[in-house]
């Protein structure tokens, strides 16, 4: 299932590689894109949203909301 995740706070090429980097560490995702002119990550797997707002939490970034 694929979710997109609305982030704020990225600013550059670097923090994209955190968020990715973090979101693809989590048990049950299969795959990440991050979108840093859209501010969003698109996340495929099975994993539940609280992990992947903890995740890029603990990266600096803030987590909008999270569909589905």
């Amino acid at each position: 299932m694929a979710k997109k995740i609305l982030i704020e706070g990225m600013k550059c090429e670097h923090c994209v590689g955190h968020v990715k980097e973090a979101l693809e560490g989590l048990s049950g995702v299969t795959s990440v894109t991050v979108n840093l002119a859209g501010n969003y990550a698109v996340v495929e797997g099975a994993v539940d949203n609280e992990e992947l707002k903890e995740a890029i939490e603990e990266e600096g970034y803030d987590v909008i909301s999270i569909e589905e």
